[in-house]
């Protein structure tokens, strides 16, 4: 179907792509992809009032006639002309006539429509990840035959982050600005440049001569601008006694670790700058050992061959292993400190790693045997191990030593020898032995210490232990003294429970502990009693007895403490008559009635006991009587 516009259509048709009629000369036009073609009617040779009319035909490429012969007054000719939808070379015939019909001027031009897509090409990126400098070339290959009519007038291509897009802003057709590429950049690399970090998609379409874009393809490139994260595992914080295995692991967001050959991704560690340990992949361990400070170095390689690390330790990551695959060396102290013979010292040295601060013994045993040394209280300090020897506490005897050192990378190491040679050998007793004499009269304790063979020792500290009898308040109580100048001492002992009582002298670093013999303090328990008149009336008024416990230091375990009242008269002995129990307060209280005629004239004796019981800490004792006579 042909359809034409005259000049008053042109505002309907304003979206039309124009094609300008040429001159009568002109043999042919642009392609073009839509088959509305713009006419200039004043570009017609002879064009003059005079004209009546312009006459139009269309031919096809064979020169066969395409449609009727039109016409249209010269006021109004027309503005466009639309080709059939077939593609192909069209060429328009137009001339001027006058009233008469007469032709005044002829003009002809080719209308070159083709609305036919390409085929789309070939385009590819490199498979593998590109470096962050690297340039990056699109293999563009030409799209097969057949072509369209208007042929190949080049491609047009877009770089996308994120996800691809049409390179042309209309996919339906492509300006010759979006076309960027001539027909002739197919068959070789065409050169991108460089391209961002990640992922960028390359969309590309053939353009025919018409602008008609083929479908997009895509060519999607990687870059990695970033070298590899390393890190060194297996390195001790401190030393080590021996080999240690480190291993280096790289680590890469983008290309990649995988191991994919001897091109592909590696990992390599090297120790004191040597040959490096290489290994496909992500990962590569060596071992370091011998004595002495290494450097340890790791570099890899991702997939995009990106380099990180240096395998001479000039850059992170490196870090130093320690090993100390020796012994320290250990000795006693040349000779004992008179002032302090029970100190056993002796000394750790290394020279590489150090002494340890934290570990490290002093033992004992008898010498000559092979009995189990016996480990002493030792406080270690770097290169020195101190021990307190209780030698007290051994039987007279040689002794020998034993010291277990330590240096800081855990190796240990023992000695039995002095620091200018000899064993480690001490004769018991290493102090002056010493006796302490007590004796315990009246609730006074007095002693004497002094050197066994000698004579007293003065100014030295002496601990008076009382341990109170059960169901006291206090359990244990000590109280120093000093002994005067000729090595005495006395102390008062203060009111309260039976107890045992023992002096004891803890030694100094000179002289020997010992202790005085034990004595217990038998203390009564404290009774009063009284009567509420001296007279009884036979028949009268009762007698009331009331009386109180002595409680000191034992206010808790004299509730319902028994104690029973007793009697006596002249020529017989004492007989009880009732038991009471003392309250929380150690009281207690009896009312007596006296009711037999026998008692008119006798003078009675009353009085309290206290037998004791378990948990009372006071002997059995009794009150002072108290007398009422009967009448």
């Amino acid at each position: 179907m042909i359809a034409l516009f005259s000049r008053s259509a042109l505002a309907v048709a304003a979206t039309a792509v124009a094609l300008l009629l040429p001159a009568p000369a002109a043999a042919s036009g642009q392609w073009q992809a839509n088959p509305e073609f713009a006419i200039d009617p004043e570009q017609v040779p002879g064009y003059s009032a005079q004209a009546a009319a312009g006459r139009y035909r269309l031919f096809d490429s064979g020169g066969t006639a395409v449609g009727p012969l039109l016409e249209r007054p010269a006021s109004d000719l027309f503005d466009f002309y639309t080709v059939p939808s077939v593609p192909g070379v069209y060429r328009l015939e137009a001339w001027t006539v006058d009233d008469a019909g007469v032709e005044l001027s002829r003009a002809s031009a080719s209308l070159r429509f083709d609305n036919s897509p390409p085929p789309p090409p070939v385009a590819s990126a490199p498979e593998r990840w590109l470096r962050g400098e690297e340039a990056a070339e699109l293999e563009l290959d030409a799209p097969p035959e057949p072509l369209p009519l208007s042929g190949l007038g080049g491609y047009a291509v877009s770089l996308d982050r994120g996800s691809a897009d049409h390179p042309c802003a209309n996919p339906s057709l492509c300006t010759a600005a979006e076309t960027d590429l001539a027909p002739g950049a197919a068959g070789g690399p065409v050169a991108l440049g460089t391209l961002p970090q990640g992922t960028t998609y390359a969309s590309v379409v053939a353009v025919s001569g018409a602008g008609v874009p083929s479908p997009v393809r895509i060519a999607t490139f990687r870059v990695d601008a970033t070298d590899p994260l390393l890190s060194l595992s297996g390195v001790p914080g401190g030393w080590s006694s021996g080999p240690v295995k480190v291993t280096a692991q790289a680590a890469d967001s983008l290309s990649g670790m995988a191991a994919a050959g001897p091109t592909g991704p590696i990992a390599a560690i090297s120790v004191d700058g040597g040959a490096p340990t290489t290994a496909p992949g992500e990962t590569a361990s060596t071992w370091v050992g011998g004595s002495g400070i290494h450097t340890v170095a790791a570099f890899a390689r991702d997939a995009a061959g990106n380099v990180g690390g240096d395998p001479l330790g000039a850059a992170p990551p490196a870090a130093l292993v320690r090993i100390d695959e020796g012994p320290p060396r250990v000795a006693f102290a040349p000779a004992q400190d008179p002032g302090e013979p029970e100190r056993i010292e002796a000394t750790v040295a290394d020279a590489l790693s150090g002494s340890s601060s934290s570990r490290g013994s002093i033992s004992v045993r008898l010498a000559g045997t092979r009995a189990r040394f016996q480990e002493l209280p030792t406080r270690v300090q770097a290169g020195r191990l101190v021990a307190r020897w209780d030698s007290d506490s051994y039987p007279p005897g040689k002794y020998e030593f034993l010291a277990t050192g330590y240096d800081v990378a855990g190796n240990p190491a023992t000695g039995i020898d002095r620091a200018r040679g000899g064993r480690m050998v001490l004769v018991n007793p290493l102090k002056s032995p010493v006796s302490l004499t007590t004796e315990l009269s009246g609730g006074r304790i007095d002693g004497r210490l002094r050197r066994i063979g000698g004579g007293g020792i003065a100014r030295q500290r002496i601990a008076v232990v009382e341990t109170f009898a059960a169901g006291a308040e206090l359990r244990r109580r000590t109280t120093m003294r000093t002994t005067d100048g000729s090595g005495a001492f006395s102390l008062r002992l203060r009111a309260g429970p039976s107890r045992d009582v023992a002096a004891v002298f803890a030694g100094t670093p000179t002289l020997t502990r010992s202790s005085g013999a034990t004595a217990h303090l038998a203390v009564r328990t404290g009774l009063r009693l009284c009567a509420s008149r001296a007279t009884a009336t036979v028949g009268g008024r009762p007698v009331v007895f009331t009386g109180a416990v002595r409680t000191l230091g034992a206010e808790d375990a004299v509730r319902g403490l028994p104690v029973e009242l007793q009697f006596r008269y002249p020529g017989a002995g004492w007989r009880g008559f009732r038991t009471v129990e003392a309250d929380p307060r150690g009281r207690f209280r009896y009312v007596y009635r006296f009711s037999d005629d026998d008692s008119r004239g006798v003078r009675f004796k009353f009085r309290a006991k206290v037998r004791g019981r378990e948990g009372w800490p006071y002997e059995p004792g009794t009150s002072r009587p108290v007398t009422v006579t009967g009448k």
